[in-house]
């Protein structure tokens, strides 16, 4: 008997069909879902202008959506990928039957906006830009003189960046919380209390604007620490086995 899909949205460097070392890592992470549903990483193609803005994004990924799949599903969407979630949610809700949402929430906070303005600015001056993500991923000023260099070595020697630059553009320009009461999908945010890309008091600002929506947060959890705590995908299956 072949598994229901579940749609997956996260944030990757490079466009196109998820490869290698990187698709290595998100079904590592995926690997719970894996056992109940057909796992479909859906990503942006390559080209897309640097200048596009969420809607447009959304609208390019419902395009994907409408080709992959005959019918609604259910969406699993983290970071990045939840932002681009919640587009697709309010504009093309025929799509989503049911949205997980991970580290996420209807517009960036003060830091996340900071250290991805960095990261453009780094990669549009051809520069090795995942140095400018250490701020959000430890507190720790020492945690992030050490995480720097290895950030440095995992950009690769060369390559374009303007597929990210493209996706973070869209995201520093998102701001979706006049429109979150179009969301119709039934939806649960997962948040950890000490997320400074999406801070906490912007996930409970998100989830009190979709109707119905949950907020689960996990107490002393930064932002790529949610995603990687063991409660992380007990809840959202539980939440996406729920009946209606």
């Amino acid at each position: 008997m072949s598994l229901p899909p579940l749609a997956v949205l996260l944030f990757t460097p490079r466009a196109g069909e998820i490869t290698g070392s990187a698709r290595w890592s998100a079904m590592r992470m995926l690997r719970p879902f894996a056992d109940r549903f057909d796992v479909r990483l859906v990503n942006r193609p390559a080209g897309l202008p640097v200048t596009i803005a969420m809607p447009e994004l959304a609208a390019v990924y419902a395009e994907r959506f409408a080709a992959a799949f005959a019918g609604p599903v259910p969406v699993l969407a983290i970071s990045t990928g939840g932002a681009i979630a919640l587009q697709l949610a309010a504009d093309h809700p025929k799509l989503l039957d049911r949205l997980v949402l991970g580290g996420t929430a209807a517009t960036l906070g003060p830091p996340g906006r900071r250290a991805q303005r960095a990261y453009i600015e780094r990669a549009l001056a051809g520069r090795r830009p995942s140095p400018a993500l250490a701020d959000i991923v430890t507190p720790s000023p020492l945690g992030r003189r050490l995480l720097r260099p290895l950030l440095w070595l995992s950009d690769g020697a060369s390559g374009d960046r303007a597929d990210a630059v493209a996706v973070l553009h869209a995201e520093d320009g998102f701001d979706l919380r006049a429109r979150l009461g179009e969301i119709t999908a039934p939806t649960l945010l997962i948040h950890g209390a000490e997320d400074v890309v999406y801070s906490l008091e912007l996930a409970r600002q998100t989830a009190e604007g979709i109707p119905g929506a949950r907020l689960v947060v996990y107490e002393g959890r930064g932002h790529s620490a949610t995603f990687t705590d063991r409660r992380f995908a007990r809840d959202a299956l539980a939440f996406l086995h729920e009946p209606g």
